[in-house]
């Protein structure tokens, strides 16, 4: 089987994410990119239950041309890699804090602030938010990849995160770090926290 280190690798992660609460049911999906295009957890599916055998294969036009049907949300991840052409894997994950969080945005307001070193070393100043959209939608395209365009990480509204990383275990990290940070923005909501200064933010940078 082609790609098989890299299939163990997207069962393996799937599952953490999944054993740990950051997914539940059949929420959230995965993909890094192959020589023969992309790799990505099939619509419908469990994090926690993948199959090597049954990851959807997808060409580099985004094409269905092996493995089980892909996730519906397909677009989402060709929006962030077309915007992120470095990137080699995507986490999307509907993870408790980053959604509840979303669900608090108004629009024009900064969303998560910069609070820690590690929230900025791996994911940035800060996460851009784009706006409600059905699920599954093209309509939203657009919209990620001009914010894909300026951070690796997309907050969607009352939807979840899009995390964008060099490998898909940087994707992961970056995606836990931003669902680490949006449970500590909630508890610090409304409290006028501390948070680091521009120059901390560009010596982290």
């Amino acid at each position: 089987m082609r790609n098989h280190e890299t299939r163990q690798q997207l069962v393996e992660f799937g599952a953490s994410l999944f054993n740990r609460g950051y997914s539940v049911g059949t929420a959230g999906n995965l993909s890094v990119r192959v020589d023969e295009g992309l790799l990505m957890t099939p619509t419908n599916s469990s994090l926690g239950r993948l199959d090597v055998s049954e990851l959807s294969e997808l060409d580099g036009e985004f094409r269905h041309i092996g493995g089980g049907k892909p996730s519906k949300e397909v677009p989402m991840h060709q929006a962030m890699y077309e915007a992120r052409p470095d990137a080699r894997a995507i986490v999307h994950l509907h993870s408790t804090y980053v959604t509840a969080l979303s669900c608090l945005w108004r629009e024009g307001e900064p969303l998560i602030p910069p609070l820690t070193p590690y929230f900025v070393m791996r994911v940035g100043r800060d996460v851009p938010v784009v706006p409600y959209f059905k699920p599954g939608t093209t309509d939203a395209v657009a919209e990620i990849r001009e914010a894909a365009a300026r951070a690796p990480a997309v907050i969607l509204a009352h939807h979840g995160s899009l995390v964008a990383g060099a490998t898909l275990a940087a994707a992961v990290a970056a995606a836990e770090e931003l669902e680490e940070t949006a449970r500590l923005a909630l508890l610090l909501r409304d409290r006028e926290p501390n948070v680091l200064g521009a120059g901390d933010i560009e010596a982290l940078l």
